[in-house]
C-alpha cells in the first residue's frame, strides 16, 4: 500500500476510533509549508510555534536537505501565516540551527505578543536574537538560549559549541563559544540563566557541581556537558539532562552515553536527580509545575514514558505496555492529552499517536514514511509533535511525500 493510501486508512480508522471512545477527532494531516524548499519548525518539539492569537507559527526555511549544517550554512527564519492561505513569510537569518531543534525560536508572550526569539551567530559569537514582528527588528542578546520562561523574562543559556563537540546534530558550527573541549568536568560553565531583558547571565548550575551525582560515570576522561532544558508550566523549575561521551577522536565522536537527568529550582537551588542509577532519560515535557513526563529506562529494563514529580518515588509508566519505547511526549495545554511518536521501525515509518491521560487510552493517528535521503543521523526529520496552545491543532515536521515539511491536523473537541 502506497504511503499516502496508508495514511489515508490510519486516518479513517483514528476519526472512528476517536468518535467511538471520547477522543478528539483528528483530520487528516496537511502540509502547510511546500517545496521544493525544506522546511521545519523553528524550535525544538516541546516548544509553542504560535503566536497568542494562532496566526503565525514559527518555521525555517533551507535549502540543505541532508548532512549537518555548517557554520556558515544559512537558514531563513520566517513565519506561515495562517490567515493568508499559509503563506510563508520570510523575516530575516540565523547561522545558528540544526534538524533537531532548529534555532530554538520561542515566543515571548504578554501584550501584544508580537516578538519571539531565536538563536543567531552575531559579530562572531553564538547568540539570542529578539526579533520584532511589526517593525521588523532585531535585539541582541549576548547568549544563546536553551530555554525560555513562560513568562519571556527569563531563559537558560548553554554551551553550544561543547555540545557541537559532544552531540553534533544539536550544537552549532564555528566558534561562537569556547567549548573547553579540554577540560571534562568545567566550573565555569553549565546553566546559565539569562535575563532577556538586559542580557545579563549568571551561572547557576557548574557542570562540574553534578560529578559526584552521576555514579555511572567511571572513565576520567569522558567529557560531561549538559543539554535538553526545559522551564515548567509555572517557571518556577528547570529540568535538564547531564550527559558525558567518550572516545573524542578530533570532531568525530566514538560515542558511550551515561545520562542523568535533573531538576532545580529556577535559581539554580535544590538540584535534584529525577532517576535511580540506570534509568538515564531522553526525551521531556511538563504536565504542570510539579509533575515531568521523562522518556527513561524504567527499572532500568525498558524504554517507557514515565510520570513522576521530582523528589518523589512515585513513578508511573504510561500507556499501559503501548508506550515502551523512546518517543518525543508532550503534554496538550489543558493536560488531558499526551501525543508522541516513534523512531522508524523495519519498514522504515514514525508512527504518531495520542494518548489520553485518564485511562491511558492510546489511539494511533498514522504511519509517516522515511525516504533513505533522510535517514542520516544529522540531518534526520523526528515528527516532533507539538500542540498548539488552544488544543484545536496537533502538528509535526515530516518527510513522507518527499521534502522536509511542516504538517498540521485540526483537532475537534470529543
Amino acid at each position: 500500500m502506497a504511503a499516502g493510501s496508508a495514511i489515508k486508512v490510519l486516518t479513517a480508522l483514528a476519526a472512528a476510533a476517536a468518535s467511538a471512545g471520547g477522543f478528539p477527532s483528528f483530520s487528516a494531516p496537511r502540509a502547510v509549508t511546500a517545496g521544493p524548499r525544506e522546511h521545519l519548525f523553528a524550535s525544538y518539539y516541546a516548544v509553542n510555534a504560535w503566536s497568542a492569537d494562532g496566526r503565525y507559527a514559527t518555521v525555517l526555511e533551507t535549502d540543505i536537505r541532508s548532512g549537518l549544517p555548517g557554520e556558515d550554512d544559512v537558514a531563513t527564519v520566517g513565519v506561515v501565516d495562517a490567515r493568508d492561505g499559509n503563506r510563508f513569510v520570510p523575516l530575516t537569518e540565523t547561522r545558528c540551527w540544526n534538524f533537531q531543534e532548529a534555532a530554538m525560536a520561542h515566543w515571548l508572550g504578554g501584550a501584544p505578543d508580537t516578538q519571539f526569539v531565536f538563536n543567531d551567530r552575531v559579530d562572531g559569537r553564538f547568540s539570542a536574537v529578539v526579533f520584532d514582528l511589526p517593525s521588523r527588528t532585531r535585539r541582541v542578546v549576548p547568549h544563546p538560549v536553551s530555554a525560555v520562561s513562560p513568562d519571556g523574562r527569563w531563559a537558560v543559556s548553554i554551551n553550544y559549541a561543547r555540545l557541537r563537540l559532544a552531540r553534533p546534530d544539536y550544537g552549532y558550527g564555528g566558534a561562537g563559544q569556547d567549548a573547553r573541549a579540554g577540560v571534562t568536568w568545567p566550573e565555569d560553565d553549565g546553566l546559565w540563566l539569562v535575563d532577556l531583558a538586559s542580557g545579563k547571565a549568571r551561572l547557576i548550575v557548574s557542570i562540574a557541581a553534578v560529578r559526584d551525582r552521576m555514579p555511572g560515570v567511571t572513565d576520567p576522561r569522558a567529557l560531561a556537558y549538559f543539554c535538553h532544558t526545559v522551564f515548567s508550566r509555572d517557571g518556577k523549575k528547570i529540568f535538564w539532562l547531564a550527559r558525558t561521551v567518550e572516545n573524542l577522536a578530533g570532531q568525530k565522536v566514538v560515542r558511550k552515553w551515561e545520562t542523568t537527568a535533573f531538576v532545580c529550582a529556577a535559581d539554580g537551588s535544590g538540584v535534584t536527580r529525577c532517576f535511580p542509577d540506570g534509568w538515564g532519560g531522553s526525551h521531556f515535557n511538563w504536565l504542570d509545575g510539579e509533575r515531568l513526563l521523562v522518556t527513561a529506562q524504567y527499572q532500568a529494563k525498558v524504554w517507557s514514558h514515565v510520570l513522576f514529580t521530582p523528589g518523589r518515588d512515585d513513578y508511573m509508566r504510561l500507556g499501559r505496555g503501548l508506550l515502551d519505547f523512546d518517543g518525543h511526549g508532550v503534554f496538550s495545554d489543558d493536560g488531558r492529552w499526551m501525543a508522541t511518536d516513534t523512531y522508524p521501525d523495519k519498514l522504515g515509518e514514525r508512527k504518531l499517536m495520542v494518548m489520553r491521560l485518564t485511562d491511558q487510552a492510546v489511539l494511533p493517528l498514522g504511519a509517516f514514511a522515511v525516504p533513505e535521503l533522510y535517514r542520516e543521523q544529522y540531518s534526520r526529520c523526528d515528527l516532533h509533535p507539538r500542540w498548539r496552545p488552544d488544543g484545536r491543532m496537533l502538528a509535526f515536521n515530516s518527510v513522507h511525500e518527499g521534502t522536509r515539511q511542516v504538517y498540521v491536523m485540526d483537532v475537534s473537541a470529543p
